[in-house]
């Protein structure tokens, strides 16, 4: 059973989560230590066993027959649902290769409490997990994204990050996507919540003077429909002038994007135009 933790305030704990927890015979978490504090609050003496990225694919097999015997597994994070951004997904994939039932029980997501607290638009959005840590990779990875949006993307994007790469990864965010709004998210439920909203370069130069502190979640709104790097306004401009053909050659020549994807959403623009136009 997939159990939920709180992401914070230990009162958002589900009266099931807590019930499956004590029935468990076995909990697999990230840390002991801070698992034990949880089971501590709600009176719980149940085994834990470690499960992390580093020993995940080693404790698979014995997990699997403790299961296929019967026993009561419970697989939680640190905070919030397990397997986003957290240990656990090659075993649920395991598990459910031998057609061994698998449940879950939902509660607290760091993701998606910033994401209504933020005010931005709400659907769709994109959890992207953690940007990569070093700033070559995570400048290359918000530049994939700026690409999926100029073909065609438009969703409110979720990160995590950790305190002290925040300002830097803000700084990157703003330089891939402009001055776009965001928010960040911090210590969510906890005593200290904050969360501020601006555009990403007023919060980059924020969070440079005023270093954050505690978990992070860094929400950023969709780009505008006028913006000028999107692909169909950049097809747009280019049909007016040139045929398809060559409307989509200039195009994916400007933005990088594979021509045969260009000049699919040219071939779809321009039947649309034509159809207004009859």
């Amino acid at each position: 059973m997939l159990v939920s933790t709180p992401i914070g305030n230990l009162g958002d704990l589900t009266p099931r989560a807590r019930e499956t927890l004590l029935a468990a015979d076995l909990i697999l978490c990230e840390d002991t230590r801070h698992t034990a504090g949880l089971l501590a609050a709600i009176g719980a003496k149940v085994k834990l066993q470690p499960l992390h990225e580093h020993n995940e694919d080693a404790a698979i097999p014995a997990v699997l027959a403790q299961l296929r015997r019967g026993r009561r597994i419970a697989l939680v994070s640190d905070a919030g649902v397990p397997l986003v951004s957290d240990p656990g997904y090659r075993l649920v994939r395991a598990a459910l290769a031998e057609g061994l039932a698998v449940g879950a029980v939902p509660g607290a997501n760091a993701a998606i409490t910033a994401l209504v607290l933020s005010g931005l638009p709400p659907l769709p959005f994109l959890v992207l997990g953690f940007p990569p840590p070093r700033q070559a990779a995570r400048r290359a990875a918000f530049g994939h994204i700026r690409g999926a949006e100029r073909a065609g993307l438009a969703a409110t994007l979720i990160w995590y990050e950790a305190p002290h790469r925040l300002a830097e990864t803000l700084a990157d965010m703003a330089d891939a996507f402009g001055p776009r709004a965001a928010a960040v998210a911090r210590e969510l439920t906890k005593r200290f919540e904050e969360v501020r909203r601006a555009t990403l370069p007023e919060l980059a130069a924020h969070y440079t003077l005023a270093p954050a502190r505690g978990e992070v979640t860094v929400v950023v709104g969709p780009p505008e429909q006028d913006d000028p790097e999107d692909l169909d306004g950049r097809l747009r401009a280019a049909l007016a002038g040139n045929s398809v053909k060559d409307a989509a050659a200039l195009v994916a020549t400007a933005t990088g994007l594979p021509r045969k994807l260009v000049y699919g959403r040219a071939l779809t623009l321009s039947g649309s135009a034509n159809q207004e136009d009859a």
